[in-house]
């Protein structure tokens, strides 16, 4: 990010709505009600970890569809962050109450991101200015959104558990090392579009 708002740093508007990328975001998060219920309701757990992993498999598909097509717009800048933020705080939650992760883990992941989201929204609201995603948070979370699940499936004892288990916290281990270099880069990305933004008034 650039500490300006014709660099990574974009006004707020709306101004492409009805787009497919958008959709598939809208998708993602209609769906989480429903991989949230399989995950919590016992001998369904399965389904539910297969359909989390189509959800947030839709966060690169959305992102490739938007950049090849033309279809790039602020309002999905801002809708496919929160469909991702949502949807791996959902599961975190599910799976938290299924006791299948240890809450230290899932909080590690679940106070960041609400640190995040309150600077991002501080941000939006009082300056007016949209904070793009890195793609160290991209990398983070879609490490993250594999590693959680497979240690959910895992201490589930499904198919293949033990492999499942270690696979996922390598994935939980690296994914969460970058997701907390990430914090620190956006902190820094919004001190500079702060002052940027000072600078101009």
């Amino acid at each position: 990010m650039s500490g300006s708002k014709e660099g990574r740093f974009a006004p707020a508007s709306l101004d492409r709505i009805a787009t497919l990328p958008n959709l598939l975001s809208l998708i993602r998060i209609v769906l989480i009600p429903a991989f949230v219920f399989l995950i919590v309701n016992h001998g369904t757990e399965a389904a539910g970890l297969l359909l989390l992993g189509i959800v947030v498999s839709t966060d690169w598909v959305d992102g490739y569809i938007a950049r090849r097509t033309g279809q790039v717009s602020n309002l999905g800048k801002v809708l496919d962050p929160v469909a991702d933020r949502l949807a791996i705080a959902a599961a975190l939650i599910a799976i938290l109450a299924r006791h299948a992760i240890p809450l230290w883990a899932a909080l590690l992941v679940l106070v960041r991101d609400g640190l995040v989201f309150l600077a991002g929204a501080v941000l939006l609201v009082r300056f007016k200015i949209r904070m793009d995603v890195r793609w160290i948070g991209k990398i983070a979370t879609f490490d993250l959104m594999v590693g959680v699940p497979l240690i959910a499936w895992g201490k589930f004892d499904l198919l293949a558990h033990s492999a499942a288990t270690a696979v996922g916290w390598i994935f939980f281990a690296v994914g969460i090392v970058l997701y907390y270099i990430a914090a620190v880069v956006y902190a820094f990305d919004l001190s500079r579009a702060v002052a940027a933004d000072r600078r101009a008034s």
